[in-house]
């Protein structure tokens, strides 16, 4: 049983005429027979009764009819919604970023795509890199990006990561508080400047906190801790209240007039921000519309003019 003989079976019982119903499906009349005949034997039934000039269902073709109509039904719904999701009008992503990430880069492209893909739903996991890296592993992610490198065997194996900008780190603090940098010589925040500082810290576990952790320590810098394991909206928000000053990717700093971005001389203080999936799944049209969206943004960070051109670049 196929389609084809299912579609030639609906319209020889709507027409009651083999050779007319031919004729709506464009086929010569034999070959509409043979598909009739052809879908009876497959099934050990007759579905019509063929008196001269008199064609009419048999009782198994009244009780096939119905089912006949009902898949033919359901196929074009199948092929219309597959040609819904090839167009981008209709589809979802799922995709992970950590909590700075989503609160700047994920931030313009998802208001980008939702004015050019009206139709198509995000999931958004905000985790740490190492949790996104997870998730993709259990497929239950189309894309993430993440801000560190692949480190288990089984990851590298089957996991694809793109690189899409490299991102300064600076120095937060309330702009409406004294600048603690004035007395500087240069335009950029030595680490050892740093150390008399109360500092507003990420939890322990964050890729962010181990790389500012290890960049302090390679100072032979012991900050004081005023506050320890907020969220990057909690931190933000305490740095503006002026409880102390934090180390943040540049990006989040863009567009806060409550906060003073400083850049931080050691060059080494940047991160990678990375686009990965998995190298084993055929990605949908709607998630290589969404990664090729992710770099069309990263070159507008990027572009001389930009808030953030200067501290960030592409890869």
């Amino acid at each position: 049983m196929n389609l084809e003989q299912l579609r030639s079976f609906s319209e020889v019982a709507s027409i009651g005429h083999f050779t007319r119903a031919a004729e709506q499906l464009h086929l010569a009349q034999p070959s509409l027979s043979r598909q009739i005949a052809t879908l009876e034997a497959d099934l050990g039934v007759e579905l019509f009764h063929r008196a001269r000039g008199n064609i009419t269902l048999t009782s198994a073709g009244e009780r096939l009819l119905p089912l006949a109509r009902r898949i033919l039904a359901d196929a074009d719904t199948a092929r219309g919604e597959m040609a819904e999701l090839a167009g981008l009008r209709r589809g979802r992503i799922r995709l992970g970023a950590t909590p700075t990430l989503c609160t700047s880069l994920v931030a313009d492209v998802l208001a980008e795509f939702r004015v050019r893909y009206p139709g198509i739903d995000i999931e958004i996991l905000e985790r740490g890199s190492r949790s996104l890296i997870e998730a993709l592993m259990e497929g239950s992610l189309d894309l993430a990006l993440i801000v560190t490198s692949v480190s288990s065997g089984a990851a590298r194996a089957v996991l694809e990561r793109e690189p899409v900008l490299r991102e300064s780190l600076v120095v937060v603090s309330a702009s409406s508080n004294p600048d603690p940098f004035t007395s500087m010589a240069g335009s950029a925040a030595e680490i050892e400047d740093l150390t008399e500082l109360p500092h507003i810290m990420f939890p322990k576990n964050y890729d962010l906190r181990v790389a500012v952790d290890a960049a302090l320590q390679a100072h032979g810098v012991h900050p004081f801790v005023a506050v320890e394991g907020a969220e990057m909206d909690a931190v933000l928000r305490f740095v503006e209240r002026g409880i102390g000053v934090a180390i943040v990717p540049a990006m989040v700093a863009v567009d806060r007039p409550l906060l003073r971005a400083t850049p931080l001389a050691d060059s080494a203080l940047t991160r990678t921000v990375s686009v990965a999936r998995r190298s084993d799944m055929t990605p949908t049209p709607a998630s290589t519309a969404l990664q090729a969206l992710i770099h069309e943004v990263a070159d507008k960070l990027t572009t001389p003019g930009a808030a953030t051109s200067e501290l960030v670049s592409r890869v």
